[in-house]
């Protein structure tokens, strides 16, 4: 059996997955430098590897994303009938809501004006500020990130409402707990809106003008999902014409954001180039490294693996007992 592996590992990192299968024969190569060739007799990959280069290789039978979202890897074509695919879901959580605590705060104590005020070298009152305290956040998308950003907006004070696609039991740390059809209600009781949702067809520009006016006027937006789920000149207007107090979004549409896109001079509004995540803090990789090493395990052993994806939607399939 061959395992082609992508990830930036250390030998602390390989000795693991040699101890998940003992007997396996391990490729360890750079994700840019993977070729068609390579994945001829490879059974199984972990680390994301290009969607193209996975198509038409019908013996891989399991690709370990090192990435919770997987656009391009549901696409017709792009994996065999047979192979299954697992995302990263769990392993960032912690490094992506602690970045939304940090912005919100941000914004409600006005740190980014008085940032631009001290390289202007002015000493300058901003004027009156908000607190988490009090306060009433939604989290669109209740998954690994959307909870992790729950609980601890729970404990600073905040009265958190929730949405999921699928019905579950209500966390203690959720003060209501909906579906999607509730989204337009729910948007307008909320100070702080956190889109934590993935691409897909369902969330394309899903926060149009429609939403946006929906929402309380001196609200706070983010957005850690995917750019695409907002409309950008929506998104602008809302933020000039004062309907929104403030944004901070970490992925846009178009990604990279292009020089001359309007948001850059867009009032009030925090862009961080799609940065919460990644490997940016070491317990992130240390936890994708340990996810796949698992499912290694249950993959050479027949069990079965989670965090599998429904290429139909995109998400992880749904558990109704373990989530």
């Amino acid at each position: 059996m061959k395992i082609l592996v992508v990830l930036p590992v250390k030998e602390h990192h390989k000795e693991l997955f040699l101890k998940s299968a003992p007997k396996a024969e391990f490729i360890y190569e750079d994700a840019s430098k993977v070729t068609k060739d390579m994945l001829k007799d490879v059974d199984a990959t972990i680390g994301n590897i290009s969607p193209a280069l996975l198509a038409g290789c019908e013996n891989i039978k399991w690709v370990q994303l090192n990435s919770a979202g997987t656009d391009g890897y549901t696409a017709d074509g792009v994996l065999s009938k047979d192979a299954v695919l697992t995302n990263a879901t769990g392993a960032y959580g912690l490094a992506i809501s602690e970045h939304m605590v940090a912005a919100v705060l941000c914004m409600m104590k006005k740190l980014d004006l008085y940032s631009s005020n001290m390289r202007a070298h002015e000493w300058k009152d901003m004027g009156p500020v908000s607190s988490v305290w009090g306060s009433k956040t939604l989290v669109v998308g209740l998954g690994d990130i959307g909870g992790e950003f729950a609980k601890r907006m729970h404990a600073l004070g905040s009265s958190v409402t929730a949405i999921r696609r699928n019905k579950a039991e209500r966390p203690d740390y959720v003060d209501a707990l909906y579906q999607m059809d509730m989204l337009d209600e729910c948007l307008k009781e909320a100070d702080i809106v956190a889109s934590c949702l993935p691409g897909t067809k369902e969330t394309y520009k899903l926060y149009d003008a429609d939403k946006f006016s929906k929402m309380k006027e001196g609200a706070f937006f983010l957005n850690i999902g995917r750019g695409t789920a907002v409309d950008s000149d929506a998104l602008l207007n809302a933020l000039d014409t004062g309907q929104l107090a403030g944004a901070s979004i970490d992925v846009t549409d178009p990604e990279p954001l292009p020089k001359d896109h309007p948001l850059w001079n867009a009032k009030n509004l925090l862009i961080t180039p799609h940065v919460s995540g990644g490997y940016h803090l070491n317990e992130t990789f240390e936890r994708i490294v340990a996810i796949s090493a698992d499912n290694l395990a249950r993959f050479v052993s027949g069990k079965p693996l989670k965090n599998v994806v429904d290429l139909d939607t995109g998400y992880r399939k749904f558990i109704k007992s373990g989530e």
